[in-house]
Order: C-alpha cells, then sequence, then structure tokens
C-alpha cells in the first residue's frame, strides 16, 4: 500500500439475523448521531410485496434508521414509479433506494429524485434509458425454472408448481406455500415499457447477487451489476434472498467515518466483521473509471454532503451495512 493509497473501512452489521427472530438491537448496533443518511425505502419486485422486507425492516428500524417500504402496484412502470416517488416525498433526509428483482427496474427510474443518496440492487433489474426490462433478458439463457404464467387480461404469475424451485427453494415448504398463494400478479406490458431515466449513471450503486437464483441467467445478473459499476457481493440463496439472507443483503447506509490510524484488531469495536478496501486517493485516479467514478461522487456529495471514497485520509468515507 503507498502513500497514494487509503484504507476504506467497510463496517458490516447484521440487517437482520439468518434465523426468524431478529437480532435484538443494543448500543453497539444503534446508528451514530451524525450519520448523514438514516432513510431507506425498500421496494419489492414481482409476484410479490412489501411484507418481504419485514425482517430488514425490523432490525433497521430497531437501530434507529427510518425506513419505509413501497407498496408496487405492479400495473404498470408509471404506477410503480409514481407509488416510489410518493414515498420519497415523504422522507425528511437523504435515501438510500433499495430494489429487489423487478424494483430494480422501478429504482432506476424512482432514482433520480434528488433525495436519493445511492442505490441498492437486491437480484435485481438496471435497464438503461432508452431501454426496456425485456431487452436485458437479450442474449442471456433462459430461466428455465422459473416459469411465468398469463391471464387473458396480460397479468403474470408464476407458476404454481414450478414456485419454489424457480423463486424460493431455501424457504420452508409452508412459508413458500403462502407466498405461492399470495403473488402479486405484475402487468406483462410494464416489461415493455421504455425507461426515460437511469439513475444509476448518476448515484452510486451497489448489487448484491444471489448465486442460486432461478429467475435469471448469473450471466446476466454479472453483465447488469458490472455494467452499472456497481460494487457486487455474491451470497448463496435463491431469488428470495431478501427474506432468507437478511444477514447479507447489503443496506448501504453512507455515514461520516472518521479515519484514524487504527491497529488491525482495534478496527473489531466497529459494529461486526470489517474488511478493508484499498481505494485511490484523489490525486491517484489516473484511470478512466476512477475518475468517472469521483465525477459521480463530487455529484453526490454537492447534494447530499457524501463525500468521495477517493478522497484523501481523514475524509469522510462510505459504510457498507449489511
Amino acid at each position: 500500500m503507498t502513500r497514494k493509497t487509503t484504507t476504506t473501512v467497510a463496517a458490516i452489521a447484521a440487517a437482520a439475523s439468518l434465523s426468524a427472530a431478529a437480532l435484538p438491537a443494543n448500543a453497539a448496533d444503534t446508528i451514530p448521531q451524525d450519520q448523514s443518511v438514516r432513510n431507506v425505502v425498500l421496494v419489492h419486485g414481482a409476484f410479490a410485496d412489501g411484507s418481504g422486507w419485514k425482517g430488514v425492516y425490523d432490525n433497521l428500524t430497531k437501530r434507529g434508521y427510518r425506513v419505509t417500504i413501497v407498496q408496487n402496484p405492479l400495473t404498470s412502470l408509471e404506477d410503480d414509479v409514481a407509488a416510489t416517488k410518493r414515498a420519497l416525498e415523504r422522507q425528511d433526509g437523504p435515501v438510500i433506494l433499495v430494489g429487489h428483482s423487478w424494483g430494480g427496474t422501478v429504482i432506476t427510474e424512482a432514482g433520480i429524485d434528488a433525495k436519493v443518496a445511492g442505490l441498492v440492487y437486491v437480484s435485481a433489474l438496471s435497464p438503461d434509458a432508452g431501454e426496456t426490462t425485456a431487452q436485458q433478458y437479450q442474449g442471456f439463457a433462459p430461466a428455465s425454472a422459473f416459469v411465468i404464467e398469463t391471464t387473458k387480461d396480460g397479468f403474470g404469475y408464476v407458476s404454481p408448481e414450478k414456485f419454489k424451485t424457480g423463486f424460493a427453494h431455501d424457504v420452508s415448504d409452508a412459508d413458500v406455500a403462502f407466498m405461492r398463494d399470495a403473488q402479486v400478479s405484475i402487468n406483462m406490458s410494464a416489461f415493455g415499457t421504455k425507461l426515460e431515466n437511469a439513475a444509476w449513471r448518476a448515484k452510486p450503486s451497489w448489487a448484491v447477487i444471489a448465486t442460486e437464483d432461478k429467475a435469471f441467467d448469473q450471466a446476466m445478473l454479472i453483465h447488469m451489476a458490472e455494467r452499472i459499476k456497481a460494487k457486487i457481493t455474491k451470497v448463496s440463496a435463491s431469488h428470495a434472498l431478501f427474506m432468507t439472507q437478511r444477514r447479507s443483503s447489503p443496506i448501504p447506509l453512507i455515514r461520516p467515518l472518521r479515519p484514524s490510524r487504527r491497529r488491525s484488531n482495534d478496527r473489531r469495536s466497529l459494529i461486526g466483521t470489517v474488511r478493508t478496501v484499498p481505494m485511490t486517493t484523489s490525486r491517484g485516479c489516473r484511470t478512466e473509471r476512477g475518475r468517472a467514478e469521483a465525477r459521480t461522487w463530487k455529484a453526490a456529495r454537492s447534494r447530499t454532503g457524501i463525500h468521495c471514497p477517493h478522497s484523501p485520509p481523514g475524509s469522510p468515507a462510505i459504510s457498507l451495512l449489511f
């Protein structure tokens, strides 16, 4: 590590336990008073509703975050974006906007809101402006285990016979039965709607990819995440990872860390497991990607006060909360 390299400390805390019961909040889990982003908006995907975020909601709210869950009508992209915008209007400060699956398309369009500080794609779609969601599947292997049945009026459901295999193979039979019978249909024409905006072009993004997701070809998920230059985390989970892998699903929250010359064992004073990621300083953004990322963070800072991770030692940095 050279003088032109800084270390960003990513403090990883559990958003919820891997079991059904959420971990109790304690003093160490509570967010610091000076943390800049304290709002999280969660957007569900197709064939589900917002109740799937219950475990994440419980854990984050216990720690002091203000969490809002959007209930998408799934009648059109326009309607889902409008529902998300209404949720964003209710926020009292900067927001981390999270989308699962189809919810990724929704946050891509709605995320241009000035309050949005960052985007999280949880096994999610991320079209560009001028593209449709359906176009994202082109050139990739079909998801043969994820079978959608369409009604006469054009709304889609996951085949009941394929629901566990395709959507939630790591969920208990009882929970799968409820999810299958309570699924919310989506107007399939929504997949053919072109986006007008792509928030990921101007906002920092993260992606969590479920490696056992049967709703998408893995190559498709990786391609989308890499195209938007997201920070990628992979977890062993089904498409229902927002329920089953709550501890691993990253909800990145920006907060002003004050890096100091800690010894390595001192880093354990931060919440959870800690990893260090080498970053180039503002003087060392020598690649085009580095300069592009610096420009993205400069734009975010102008709206939210968040500093680029390329900042010199002693500057506020980014923290990933899992």
